[in-house]
């Protein structure tokens, strides 16, 4: 059975390098020149191949499928251009996809590498773009990975979708309406920074707007209704260690809805004099702030 060519190999030894970082042979041209020059493996090598890497764990067989292969993650990284993400990078995760491909790939199936690690890489690319195209996630579902990798290009001329256009393009890929329509507004939104890029002190940016200073922010809501509680609490535990002739006149002076008892009608109250009651007063307050500083 005919062996790979040694110039698989000896050419190889710089891609292998390369593979995590295709940048690295100087520029990205640079790494796709050096791809394509390398040869295609005919099935009985890729059979060969594969049997050795399943059989006996043979790391150079899997490293000669890895590279025999290269140029198809260049070819399948090139339709991912238009998400504006390097295409340097979009190599590099197709290349984690062709190794794992690799891995998985069983030469007695009849099916050729290249028809199997297809899936592979596009998965692995899938995966990047969505998670760096933009800084908040745009697809997390099936259905809505589905409407971000067609719904641009089915979108005529970039414009915005009709109602009968929305049913066509949900019927066609199975997914709900709604599903299309939300993916839309995403994909023709962008990122906004929430603080200004600018040195201009005065420049508006939205963390200006959206901090509200006011009661609706979660934090302080959270902080006054556990400072209300502590307080309500305090002040019960701080009546309750008062007699109960202190306790009323705290009460009747502090504590009415309708501002209160004076001195003068407390004082006919108990029979005793308007300076008395103050005086009961001041030490019932005192041995209060006692209490709630404790």
């Amino acid at each position: 059975m005919k062996r790979p060519s040694s110039s698989l190999t000896v050419s190889g030894n710089a891609l292998a390098l390369a593979i995590s970082n295709p940048g690295a042979l100087g520029t990205i041209d640079a790494y796709i020149s050096a791809v394509n020059r390398l040869p295609v493996l005919s099935a009985e090598q890729e059979i060969d191949l594969g049997r050795r890497l399943r059989d006996h764990g043979d790391l150079d067989a899997a490293r000669q499928l890895v590279l025999s292969h290269l140029r198809l993650v260049v070819s399948v990284a090139r339709q991912y251009l238009g998400y504006g993400l390097p295409h340097a990078d979009l190599i590099q995760e197709g290349n984690v996809g062709l190794m794992k491909a690799v891995k998985r790939f069983d030469p007695e199936r009849g099916v050729r590498l290249v028809s199997f690690a297809v899936h592979w890489i596009k998965a692995e690319i899938h995966e990047y773009i969505v998670r760096n195209w933009r800084l908040v996630k745009v697809a997390t579902t099936k259905a809505q990975r589905k409407l971000f990798f067609n719904l641009r290009s089915m979108r005529p001329d970039g414009k915005t979708l009709d109602s009968e256009q929305v049913d066509e393009i949900a019927r066609e890929l199975n997914v709900r309406r709604e599903d299309v329509s939300e993916m839309e507004v995403r994909l023709s939104g962008r990122d906004m920074s929430l603080e200004s890029q600018d040195d201009d002190e005065d420049a508006y940016a939205p963390i200006a707007y959206l901090s509200d200073e006011g009661r609706q922010e979660p934090t302080r809501v959270l902080e006054r209704k556990a400072n209300d509680a502590m307080q309500s609490e305090g002040l019960s535990s701080a009546l309750e260690a008062l007699d109960p002739r202190s306790r009323h006149i705290i009460e009747a002076r502090w504590l009415q809805d309708d501002g209160g008892a004076t001195l003068h009608e407390l004082a006919q109250e108990y029979g005793i004099s308007a300076e008395r009651v103050r005086q009961i007063e001041a030490a019932a307050l005192k041995k209060m702030r006692g209490s709630l500083s404790a």
